[in-house]
């Protein structure tokens, strides 16, 4: 949320709220549509002013759900385990002062919380603790503290690789800064990446997306007040800039979120509505190419209220929308430009005004199906889909085969590995992060395939590629060329076109290629047309060649030079008649033969300086006029 006062709170005086279904358009006070309000609690039993951000942790030990809550005055735990009747565990207070802005990311059963509360740094809080908690509420203490920073807007994890990166900060132009955090309690700073603006919010991902040239790297995307940047900070000492992009009518780049493939970016801006007085906007960004994203089309929401914080899960896309409460979006068709709105619970029943109250955040991702709300009026509240099911998909994998292109490169398209994956409820949708393949890969390859439905539950199966090259080398051959007798001899020597480079081999996944010449160099060629071809076999079989023919010609004697040196041909290409003249000696016979030497045309018992040969009816291509039986010479047809 942008720097603004918060208006007076709404606090309830009740403790919690208990399951209230959707009926009729609402669950108890609360507008809504298909999701049900399981439990809430408000802000006075957790003894604070204002609710801002969430998170949720599931224990790995016994599957139960946390809820995580920021408030003004610190984070509070929430079990949620029995989400009809939730248990407030306690709180941890802010390390310093109270603060409107507080952010909770949660790696390896620890949370991590920042603030911009002055001098906050980073608390790590040791979610396991909550297991053990008898008399709640609990007053808590951090576990750890990092102080390599004062106040920080956010804070983004990427689980994968154990990075922490607090953004909003007065370090590094408030770009990310980079926290080595796999082992928790020990946070290590490595650096960090000033960006040519403060870092409002980011995305960081083990990329796993279209993009070939950014597979398995560590990509940030920054929404960065008023332009998103990417960037790939796979290297901490060298972070790269990638590229950014704008859009039309920003007011403040908030938030946004990566689609389930990566193919598409949904960025909330959070003062367009205020701005612009137009209805809840998304933009959605095409970032199929990172180097190159592009603005692919402007969604619009059915009230005028805020949106803020965004999060994708399978083919929904939840969205805390202030005033407007949680909206949930079917994203199914966002490659087409269609999103609509499929749902909502609207945590701030008063109005649906483009004001800064309501719901701050959500949180999506418990296997359960129920959804945090975390609202600065009204604290903590859970909903779920009333058709919510969390029954994983049954994966089922087959086998395939890619066929690398001119580059040696292929790509999976991961619904191709499919082998009858089926979902109890709906559709199932794919992705696979290994999908890029070149000359190394050439074989059988393993490749797991990730089988996912509407709702996000996941299941997964190992399918096999078979990755083939059925592309020829490339042979490069001399132009056709006419020859005489060696010096002094009756024949003519063949060289060695390899050998001096007269021949050349390209192909897409070999190099070294080895290059046969038949007839071989070295071969003495009596008088007559030749063809020379060359031929080279990559290492998958396919064999490449090229050929070109060879004349060879008896030298002329006297007379026939004197004829040779006299003759004329013109023109030479031509289409349709090509006249020969001799300056010196009368021509008296001439004939036409192709490239094998079959003769195609004649004439004979002629006496004339001058004759025209008719070329229309033969196909295009090369051919020989002899003249007089001596002097033999090519033409073209064209």
């Amino acid at each position: 949320m942008k720097h603004f006062l918060l208006s007076s709170f709404l606090l309830f005086t009740v403790i919690s709220i208990a399951q209230t279904p959707c009926s009729g358009g609402s669950a108890g006070p609360y507008p809504c549509n298909g999701y049900d309000l399981q439990s809430a609690i408000n802000l006075g039993t957790m003894s604070a002013n204002a609710g801002n951000d969430s998170w949720g942790w599931t224990d790995p030990a016994n599957g139960n759900e946390y809820a995580l809550v920021g408030l003004d005055n610190g984070t509070a735990f929430i079990n949620i385990s029995n989400p009809t009747s939730p248990v407030y565990l306690g709180k941890l207070p802010t390390h310093t002062s109270s603060s409107t802005w507080r952010d909770i990311k949660v790696y390896n059963n620890h949370a991590f919380v920042v603030s911009e509360a002055g001098g906050h740094g980073m608390q790590v809080f040791d979610l396991t603790r909550l297991r053990t908690v008898t008399s709640p509420p609990v007053t808590f203490t951090e576990d750890a503290h990092f102080g390599g920073f004062g106040s920080a807007h956010n804070i983004v994890i990427n689980e994968e690789t154990g990075y922490a990166y607090p953004v909003g900060a007065n370090d590094f132009n408030g770009g990310p800064i980079f926290i080595n955090i796999q082992n928790p309690l020990n946070p290590v700073q490595e650096g960090g990446y000033g960006m040519d603006s403060y870092s409002h919010d980011a995305q960081i991902v083990t990329y796993c997306g279209p993009d070939p040239d950014y597979n398995g790297r560590e990509i940030l995307i920054g929404s960065n007040e008023d332009e998103v940047i990417i960037a790939d900070i796979t290297d901490k000492s060298n972070p790269v800039g990638i590229s950014s992009i704008t859009y039309p009518n920003t007011s403040y780049t908030h938030q946004g979120w990566f689609t389930e493939d990566q193919s598409f970016f949904i960025l909330g801006d959070e003062i367009d509505e205020l701005d612009n007085g137009f209805n809840t906007r998304n933009i959605v960004f095409d970032l199929t190419d990172l180097d190159n994203p592009s603005l692919s089309f402007e969604y619009t929401g059915p009230t005028e209220a805020i949106d803020h914080n965004g999060y994708t899960r399978g083919t929904k896309f939840y969205m805390a929308n202030y005033r407007a409460g949680l909206r949930v979006i079917d994203i199914t068709d966002i490659a087409n430009g269609t999103m609509t709105e499929e749902g909502f619970f609207d945590s701030y029943p008063n109005n649906n005004n483009a004001s800064f109250s309501g719901a701050w955040s959500v949180y999506p991702y418990f296997e359960s199906g129920n959804i945090v709300i975390s609202d600065i009026n009204r604290g903590f509240l859970l909903v779920k889909s009333s058709s919510y099911e969390n029954t994983p998909p049954t994966a089922v994998c087959g086998t395939t085969t890619i066929s690398l292109d001119a580059n040696g490169v292929g790509t999976l398209n991961p619904e191709d590995l499919d082998g009858g994956s089926t979902d109890n409820a709906g559709e199932v949708y794919f992705l696979a992060c290994d999908k890029f393949f070149d000359c190394s890969d050439l074989g059988d390859v393993s490749v797991e395939l990730e089988v996912y439905d509407d709702f996000g539950n996941r299941a997964f199966c190992t399918g096999t590629v078979t990755v083939v090259d059925e592309i020829a080398p490339s042979l490069s051959c001399p132009a056709d060329e006419i020859v005489m007798f060696d010096a002094g001899e009756n024949f003519y020597t063949l060289p060695d076109y390899v050998a001096a480079g007269d021949v050349t081999v390209t192909d897409n996944c070999s190099t070294g290629l080895t290059i046969t010449q038949d007839l071989a160099a070295g071969t003495q060629l009596g008088a007559g047309n030749y063809f020379i071809t060359f031929e080279s076999t990559d290492a998958s079989g396919n064999i490449g060649s090229c050929t070109f023919q060879l004349a060879v010609e008896v030298p002329l004697g006297v007379e026939e030079n004197d004829l040779n040196s006299g003759l004329v041909l013109f023109p030479n290409p031509a289409s349709d008649r090509i006249t020969i003249s001799s300056e010196n000696t009368p021509i008296t016979s001439l004939h036409v033969v192709d490239m094998l030497g079959k003769q195609l045309w004649m004439v004979e018992n002629l006496e004339v300086q001058s004759m025209n040969i008719d070329v229309s009816q033969f196909s295009n291509g090369i051919y020989f006029v002899v003249v007089n039986n001596q002097v033999s010479k090519k033409i073209i047809k064209k």
